[in-house]
């Protein structure tokens, strides 16, 4: 059991909790922006439908976080959940925005968000295809295949070009790292709990004093701008919504390894019920964030790091981080200032994070039954996981629904260990010399006399 400073249902002081729910928005909000603005770079859009997108998106995530921490009748998970747009509808929303445009995207998302809903209903069936050494797969997987975002962003992000990898880039997350460590291992109370936003804003305040922060998007930025539902429109192309519906299947799968990694962070038994609550809100959060104008959503996997490094599982502190997003929305100006951060300090705080989930999972692994089945699970489901998070175009030639389906290292080593589960048969344990050594020796008289 992880030793928690505060249990899901704990309410920490305010400041406290305010302190330790803009940490998670911190954490979470690259993830949120960078999906409209690749998306629109891509499509080519106008600089105010990119924003649109962002303030929809942030606004949308904000609201189906709020849903799933407090939980609205069947609908959420209960847990200390952050919701965002996800990298799993990318390639689907690329493919359909090209030819249909952002309403395509938009209604396609709206009907392809029925696999999701439908598929809640089935979670305590799909609950039983990831027993405990499935979990530990998927669980240190998600931490692999974050731990190279966290990279990017410490070498100065992967579009910074010739200055990727720069010595002032490394050596402010280098500082920014040693900061959290610093604080985690020394600090007391908030100042152990809240570690990783006080780090960031610690690395903030040094690029600020070397000119490294532009403002240059806060003077831009609207100070309100209220969401208008529809505003795009919506079409129905039928190669969409199975593009999507794709899609969906296959964050399923990942959703369902994160909250399994959520349990583990939170000491929560995870219960096929409990799953379906968990996805049926992000079947149902994606429809209305679609008719917000935004794109699909789903369980964002960094921040179960940060439950795992601070210690923090109160999902009333994570619901006040839907606040914050959903603000962040209707005020863009607020979004435009955290947007400033620099990347190498996200970077220094990211890899904290994210290698947290790794020594989850690996913590997870040694518990695990150790067995010649068990050993060909794990090894080939991370093997398969990293060769496409490592060589994402070892899939380039291949049908786009491969790609899809595996063009993630969650989604790839959760499918394999699931699949190895399934079909690898169950040896039977056998006696052993050294067993029949073990045996009482009144036993061993009883089995002499009954030869």
């Amino acid at each position: 059991m992880n030793k928690l400073l505060f249990q899901v249902d704990d309410r920490p002081p305010l400041i406290t909790t305010t302190l330790l729910a803009a940490q998670h928005m911190l954490a979470a909000l690259g993830g949120i922006i960078a999906v409209p603005l690749v998306v629109g770079a891509v499509l080519k859009l106008p600089a105010d439908q990119i924003v649109a997108l962002i303030n929809a998106a942030l606004l949308g995530s904000g609201i189906v976080t709020i849903i799933q921490c407090k939980g609205v009748g069947p609908i959420g998970i209960r847990l200390p959940c952050v919701m965002g747009t996800s990298f799993a509808f990318v390639g689907a929303a690329i493919s359909i925005g090209l030819e249909h445009g952002v309403p395509g995207i938009l209604g396609s998302s709206l009907a392809g968000s029925v696999v999701m809903i439908i598929g809640s209903c089935f979670m305590p069936q799909i609950r039983k295809l990831f027993p405990h050494a499935v979990t530990a797969v998927v669980v240190t997987m998600i931490g692999l295949s974050l731990v190279p975002v966290a990279i990017d962003w410490a070498a100065g992000g992967k579009g910074s070009g010739a200055h990727y990898g720069d010595p002032i880039n490394l050596g402010i997350a280098l500082f920014v790292l040693v900061t959290v460590i610093a604080l985690v291992q020394y600090g007391k109370g908030i100042f152990s709990a809240a570690a990783v936003v006080l780090g960031m804003f610690v690395g903030y305040l040094v690029c600020v004093a070397m000119g490294l922060v532009d403002f240059s998007s806060v003077q831009k930025a609207a100070a309100f701008s209220l969401p208008q539902p529809f505003a795009h429109g919506m079409t129905f192309p039928i190669s969409g919504i199975v593009a999507m519906g794709v899609a969906y299947v296959v964050t399923m799968v990942e959703t369902t390894g994160t909250f399994m990694a959520l349990g583990s962070a939170t000491n929560t038994k995870m219960r096929g019920k409990t799953l379906a609550r968990g996805v049926l809100c992000d079947g149902v959060g994606s429809a209305c964030v679609a008719m917000l104008g935004s794109p699909p959503v789903s369980t964002f996997a960094q921040n179960v790091g940060v439950i795992s490094l601070t210690g923090v599982a109160s999902r009333h502190v994570v619901a006040l981080t839907g606040v914050m997003l959903a603000l962040a929305g209707l005020f863009p100006v607020l979004g435009a200032m955290v947007v400033t951060i620099p990347q190498p300090v996200l970077g220094g705080a990211g890899l904290m994070m994210f290698a947290m989930i790794i020594a989850a999972g690996v913590q997870m692994l040694s518990k695990v039954e150790h067995s010649k089945r068990t050993g060909i699970i794990i090894a080939v489901s991370i093997g398969c996981g990293l060769a496409v998070s490592v060589r994402p175009e070892l899939l380039a030639k291949l049908p786009a629904f491969v790609h899809e389906i595996f063009g993630s290292g969650i989604s790839t080593a959760a499918i394999v260990a699931v699949t190895l589960n399934l079909i690898l048969p169950e040896r039977p344990v056998e006696a052993s010399d050294d067993d029949e050594e073990d045996v009482p020796q009144p036993m061993l008289v009883k089995k002499l006399e009954a030869a």
